[in-house]
C-alpha cells in the first residue's frame, strides 16, 4: 500500500492556529463509516449521536512543559531540547535543534543560576539517533520535575507562533497523568459541562493513559505504509477502567474512542486480550493502525482532522474506510474546517 493513497491537498489557511479556548465553537462533521454519508453540525452535537450506555473513552494524559532551551557548555551556541518520553530516572529520550551539531558527548545547559552559577539543570548526550532524536541524562539539584515546570515550555506546534502564558489551555479538562509531549487534541473540545451532560444522559467516561510521543505525528518518510516504523509510547489501563471495557464488551452500548491515541492504546489492549477479560495493565505499545486492519474494541471515534499522508489518517481511514475518509476530508476542505491540533472535529460512527 502507498503512503501517496493518503495524500490530499490542504491549504495552508486551514491549519487552525488559535487555541480552542479563544475561538468560537467548532464544528463537527460526522462521518458513517458503513456508507461514506456526511453529515454537518456542531461539537455539542455530538450528544447527539451518543446513546445511553456507549462508554467513552478519554486519555487523561498532561502535557509536560517538555520543551527547553539552553546553550552548549563548550560554546555558548543556542539549542532547544525537546524531551520525548523517560527511558529511566534522569535519562530521557529528546530531540534536538540544530541537530546536526550536537553530538554523543555534548553537554547542554539550561537556567544559569546568577552571578555565574552553576547551571540549574545539566544535560548529557549518551546517544544519536535518527531525525535529530537523541537519548541525554540529566543532572541537577532538587526535584527534577519542579525544575522542570520553572524552565520548560509547552511543546507547542511548530506553526503555533504564540506563547501560551496559559498552559491549560494546552491539557484536556480531564489530564491527570503527566508524560505527554503533545496533546491528545481530540480531547481539548470538551468542558466539564458538556462532560456532565453525557453523564446525565448515561454514556459511561471510561479514563485510560497513554503518554503521547511524537511519533504519532512524524511524517512518514517510506514509499510504503507498511515499511513505517512507529515508536513507542507507553500507556496504561486501571482496575477500574478494565472493568469498564469488559463490561461494554459484553452489553449492547458502543466503545467509543476519544482520539486517535485512546483508539491506538483500546486496540493495543484488545490484542492484548483477545478471548479473555481485560485486566489492569501498562506497558509500551508500537502499534500501527492502517487499512486491513481489523478493530478489535473501537466501534466509534472521535478526532480532529489531519495532515495528508499521516500515520493518523491511516488508522482513521483503516476504521472508515480510505475512500469515505478521502471523500469527507474533500468535503472539509471545501467546506473549510479547520485542521490538526487546534482545529474542528469529526465523529466516525
Amino acid at each position: 500500500m502507498k503512503v501517496s493513497d493518503f495524500d490530499f491537498e490542504l491549504p495552508e489557511r486551514l491549519i487552525a492556529q488559535t487555541p480552542l479556548a479563544e475561538r468560537t465553537a467548532s464544528r463537527l462533521l460526522v462521518l458513517h463509516k458503513h456508507d461514506g454519508r456526511t453529515e454537518h453540525r456542531t461539537f455539542t452535537d455530538l450528544a447527539e449521536y451518543l446513546n445511553p450506555g456507549d462508554t467513552l473513552v478519554l486519555n487523561e494524559t498532561r502535557v509536560l512543559p517538555a520543551r527547553l532551551f539552553g546553550t552548549k557548555a563548550d560554546t555558548g551556541a543556542k539549542v532547544e531540547l525537546l524531551l520525548l518520553k523517560r527511558l529511566e530516572e534522569d535519562r530521557w529520550e529528546a530531540l534536538v535543534r540544530p541537530g546536526k551539531k550536537i553530538h554523543t558527548g555534548a553537554e547542554l545547559v539550561f537556567g544559569a543560576m546568577e552571578c555565574g552559577g552553576e547551571p540549574l539543570l545539566t544535560a548529557t548526550v549518551e546517544e544519536e539517533g535518527e531525525m535529530g532524536a537523541r537519548v541525554v541524562r540529566f543532572r541537577y539539584r532538587g526535584i527534577f520535575a519542579e525544575l522542570l515546570d520553572r524552565l520548560g515550555q509547552m511543546p507547542l506546534p511548530p506553526y503555533i507562533k504564540e506563547t501560551l502564558n496559559d498552559r491549560d489551555r494546552y491539557q484536556t479538562v480531564y489530564a491527570r497523568h503527566e508524560g505527554s509531549a503533545a496533546a491528545p487534541t481530540a480531547g481539548l473540545h470538551f468542558t466539564e459541562a458538556f462532560l456532565d451532560q453525557l453523564r446525565e444522559k448515561g454514556v459511561k467516561l471510561c479514563p485510560i493513559t497513554l503518554h503521547v510521543g511524537l511519533g504519532t505525528f512524524r511524517p512518514v518518510s517510506a514509499g510504503q505504509v507498511e515499511e513505517h516504523d512507529m515508536h513507542a509510547e507507553w500507556y496504561s489501563v486501571s482496575e477500574e477502567s478494565a472493568a469498564m471495557l469488559n463490561e461494554a464488551r459484553v452489553s449492547a452500548g458502543r466503545i467509543v474512542a476519544v482520539g486517535t491515541t485512546s483508539a491506538r492504546t483500546l486496540e493495543t489492549v484488545g490484542q492484548r486480550f483477545k478471548d479473555i477479560p481485560v485486566e489492569a495493565c501498562s506497558g509500551w505499545t508500537d502499534i500501527f493502525i492502517y487499512p486491513g486492519y481489523r478493530f478489535t474494541m473501537v466501534e466509534a471515534l472521535l478526532t480532529n482532522f489531519h495532515l495528508p499522508k499521516s500515520t493518523l489518517v491511516m488508522l482513521v481511514s483503516a476504521l472508515a474506510g480510505r475512500d469515505h475518509v478521502l471523500s469527507a476530508y474533500h468535503e472539509a476542505v471545501e467546506r473549510e474546517y479547520r485542521f490538526f491540533s487546534f482545529g474542528d472535529a469529526m465523529f466516525i460512527t
